[in-house]
């Protein structure tokens, strides 16, 4: 795994990356993962929310695990908005995705969110990992 949190790769991620996947994302709009993303719509990201419980979130259709997501849509960031409890698993799919898939999106974890289980893992497949960063606050940071 590459751990990421130097501020140059971090910018740069954001600049080259069009598709998010949200694990977690709420279809309640006064959660932070629902107005997160809407907040990275509005920044011309395509959000693909990842919620076996809801059918579409903001108009976009939600998918039950990252693995339902079609083949053919290169996802850049798997942006992990679940209790650090289930980064394991959320790192797991990736690692799913990326064998379905041949993709390596950049696993981004949210404050608090990351583990030391899921960091292995991430490890154990060479995947690229951003730990404990809010998503929207590096964009402000980098771009406003």
């Amino acid at each position: 795994m590459k751990k990421i949190s130097d501020n140059k790769e971090i910018r740069e991620i954001l600049k080259q990356a069009k598709i998010i996947a949200m694990i977690g994302c709420s279809p309640n709009e006064y959660r932070t993962s629902n107005y997160a993303a809407k907040y990275l719509s509005k920044k011309g990201y395509r959000v693909i929310p990842v919620n076996p419980e809801a059918d579409a979130i903001y108009g976009e259709r939600s998918y039950n695990s990252l693995t339902d997501i079609p083949d053919d849509v290169n996802i850049d960031i798997v942006n992990v908005f679940r209790n650090s409890r289930y980064s394991a698993d959320a790192v797991s799919e990736v690692v799913d995705w990326k064998d379905m898939t041949g993709q390596n999106p950049v696993v981004w974890t949210q404050l608090d969110v990351s583990s030391p289980e899921a960091e292995k893992i991430a490890d154990e497949h060479d995947i690229p990992y951003i730990r404990n960063r809010c998503i929207m606050v590096e964009w402000d940071r980098n771009f406003k």
